[in-house]
This record gives C-alpha cells, structure tokens and sequence, in this order.
C-alpha cells in the first residue's frame, strides 16, 4: 500500500473511488474518506456481487456458486490503476482492486481474475500478449422513458444527421464540446487514447487505444466507459455501449487488435523472418475460427447484443477470415512484420473488456495447442450463412458443451457466468415486445 499512500497524498486526495469490474464490467465498490481506505488496506465487499445481474437480480444458480451466508471477500488495490477522477468535485481517486478469497487465493469469479488466468497460461510459454481494442458507441438524445426509442444526439448546429457520415471531420466537429471534454478527462486519467473518427452510425464515433499490456488496456476500457458517460452528463446528453441501440443504424463493436510477443526476443511471433504468417499466426487463427462460436456469449454478452449480427448487416455471421478484410469476422490488417496481427470484430460495445479479451485469448491459445489449421483467407465479402449463435440462450449453450474453454476460463467461473446471463435471458424472455402486439394480436 506505500505506493498507493504515497499517490494519494501527493495528489491531495481526500475521497478514494475502491471499484471492482462487475460480470456486465461495470464499476462496483465503495466510496472511502482517505484515511478510512489506507486503514482498510483495501477492505472487504459480499462476493455476491460477482454474480449479480444487470437487471439487479441473483444468478439462477446462485446458492450452488456463491456460499448463501453472503460471505466477504478481501480486495487489494492495484497501484498500477491509480488515477484522479477528472469529473469529481473534490480531490479524488479511482483505483481498480482484484479480489481474492479468505485463502488468499484469487477469486475465480472475478472477470479480472479470469483475465489473470488466461494470461498466466501465456506467460507459462514465455509469451507477452499485445492488445489494441477500438470502441465504438453512440451519443444520444437523453431518454427517459424506455418505452420511447432511442434518438442520436444533435450537435452544435442543433440538426439531426441525415445520411452516413463515416470518417467525416465535419461531423465530429458537431460535437466538438464534448469531445474537447472527454479528451481532457482521458489525458488526466492516463488513458492511452489515439484516434477518434465519426462512425458510420447517426453520432456514431469510435476511439482507438494504443496497444499493449492486455490487463492494462482491459482496466483502461472499464475506466473509458465511466469516463465517456461522465462526459456525456456534462454536456447534458448520454453516452451509449448498446451493442444494437437503434433499429435503423449500425450496431457498436470492439475490435480487438492481438499479436504475441516473444518475451526472450521482443519479437512478435506472428511473423517470419521474412515477413511472411508464422504456423503459429495461422494455428492462432484456427482457434479462433473453431471456439469462437462457443466463446460468443462474451464476446456477445446481453440480450440485446445478438441483434448485431444479421445477414446484409456490417457484422460478422461467420467465421471467414480475410487479409485486409473488413467483411470478415476475423480480419488480418496489411503491416510490417512487427506489426502483424489479427482483428477478432466479433466483440460488442457492450462487452465485459476483461471477459472478452480473456476469451479471444483463451481461444488462440486453444488453437496453437492444438496445432489447428485455419481455412483458407477470403478476398471477397463473405456468404450470407449464419454460423454463430442468434440469441443469448443459445450462445450459452454452446459454452455450455466446451470444455475446453471451460477448462481455460475456469469451471467454476463458467457455471456462474452462465447463471447469471442465463437468468438475464429469462427475464428479458417474459417482456412481450411492441412487435408482438402489433402483428401477432388480432392476426394469429
């Protein structure tokens, strides 16, 4: 805790934000007079909250995966998290702690702790995953009333967009106020921010992330998602990680970008000597093209998030792979051979970034143990034929019947993720929708 003392007082800190990613991968945790948190050492908090739902009930399975007593588990905050909060009132910090249970342990329900795990099978092979995740979202008319549809947020002009606006400098400038905002916050915050573009979506933007440290860039997403809305709030509109928030325009992704680098050499293992895809790039590949169907309950985590995926929709359906390739779910963009690395697109906005990093990991890590082979890259935009789960219930079927991924994420995990998303499907599953009755009341 020394490094983390000597943070807060030379920052003046007089309030600590102790936060946790939840299984959605939004904050949880506690607010803490200065003094309270370095006498804690970090404190305690109910690990039922690892199993909660974004609806704010308990797992289906709850009792079977969390003890009933409601027991304690200890945090301990990672200095290397430490950041002032740009938006508070008074000197304040943000930390992200991992929890461990009362045997010191890890806790395996932790979406960090699942990400830990994934990375120290890599580090067991002398190898430094590199990540570069791109986050799409959208800015929007604040909205409150669910049973009204979301609207995108207008800018200066006061004028709502009216065609596609993809890179357009024009269009970003419309909200140039909020963006002057949210860059000032990242830098405060030491978010490793680079570009910014205007999406194809009406007030669609996407922001990119300098690669590297794959935990790093995990903790930085969780802290960009609070950072944005905490924009937005500002500038009296909302920010949204929807995967699919309006009907008529596109849905929001996150890219993530992900090489390999020999931890003895610094060299990236993709690449040849002669610049050419190593065996392990290409066995990387068939592992993402053989557990990603199973692993797309974290890449596609809410019920809402399937709605990306549709034929004739800029998403991926299938597991074609491509050079240069955006049609295609797994892309490999043109590089030097340092640089040489695969674009996993299936990932939402909405994504847990630790869950889904730790999943597009575990699934290259199966293929090169496997020595998978890929099939062969594809130069045109991909078929209409759908091979990927199309609802949330069916995904979680089908990591239901791989053990493989299970075994890598951590059964324990696994049972409660499922649980949990499980129980969100079935009470999403109850609401009868504005489609239902319009079509299906007085016509069947």
């Amino acid at each position: 805790m020394e490094a983390v003392a000597r943070f807060l007082k030379e920052n003046g800190i007089t309030e600590v934000e102790s936060t946790l990613p939840d299984m959605t991968g939004n904050a949880r945790g506690k607010f803490y007079p200065t003094k309270k948190f370095l006498a804690e050492k970090g404190g305690r908090i109910p690990e039922t909250l690892l199993v909660q739902t974004v609806t704010g009930d308990w797992a289906s399975n709850h009792d079977d995966i969390v003890d009933p007593t409601d027991k304690d588990m200890f945090l301990v905050p990672d200095p290397n998290t430490l950041r002032v909060v740009p938006w508070a009132d008074e000197p304040t910090a943000q930390v992200i702690n991992d929890c461990y249970t009362s045997k010191g342990e890890l806790h395996p329900l932790s979406s960090r702790s699942v990400l830990r795990r994934v990375l120290a099978l890599y580090e067991k092979e002398g190898l430094q995953p590199v990540i570069a995740p791109e986050v799409e979202f959208y800015l929007v008319q604040p909205n409150h009333d669910p049973d009204y549809e979301i609207k995108p947020a207008t800018g200066r002009s006061g004028r709502a967009e009216n065609a596609r606006q993809s890179y357009s400098i024009d269009a970003v400038n419309e909200f140039n106020p909020v963006i002057d905002t949210l860059y000032s916050y990242c830098h405060a915050q030491g978010l490793d921010v680079d570009t910014l573009i205007h999406e194809s979506g009406a007030a669609q933007m996407e922001i990119n992330f300098l690669h590297g440290d794959a935990l790093s860039l995990a903790d930085q997403v969780f802290v960009f998602k609070r950072t944005l809305r905490e924009t937005a709030l500002k500038h009296g509109i909302y920010s949204t990680f929807m995967a699919k928030p309006m009907q008529k325009e596109p849905g929001s992704s996150m890219h993530i970008h992900q090489s390999l680098l020999d931890v003895k050499t610094g060299n990236n293992i993709f690449a040849n000597e002669d610049g050419s895809y190593s065996e392990v790039f290409m066995n990387y590949i068939g592992g993402l093209q053989k557990y990603t169907g199973s692993a797309i309950s974290f890449f596609a985590p809410n019920v809402n998030s399937y709605r990306r995926f549709a034929p004739e929709i800029a998403a991926p359906i299938n597991m074609n792979w491509g050079i240069d390739n955006r049609t295609a779910g797994l892309r490999v963009p043109e590089a030097v051979a340092e640089a040489t690395r695969i674009e996993n697109r299936f990932p939402g906005a909405d994504c847990n970034p630790y869950l889904a990093i730790a999943a597009s990991l575990a699934c290259g890590y199966l293929g090169m143990k496997e020595k998978l082979k890929p099939t062969e890259p594809t130069s045109t935009s991909p078929d209409d034929e759908v091979e990927i789960a199309r609802t949330l219930e069916e995904g979680l079927r089908m990591l239901e019947d791989c053990p493989e991924l299970t075994d890598i994420m951590g059964k324990s995990f696994v049972d409660a993720y499922i649980g949990v998303k499980r129980k969100e499907f079935e009470t999403f599953h109850e609401v009868i929708s504005s489609w239902e009755r319009e079509f299906l009341l007085l016509n069947v």
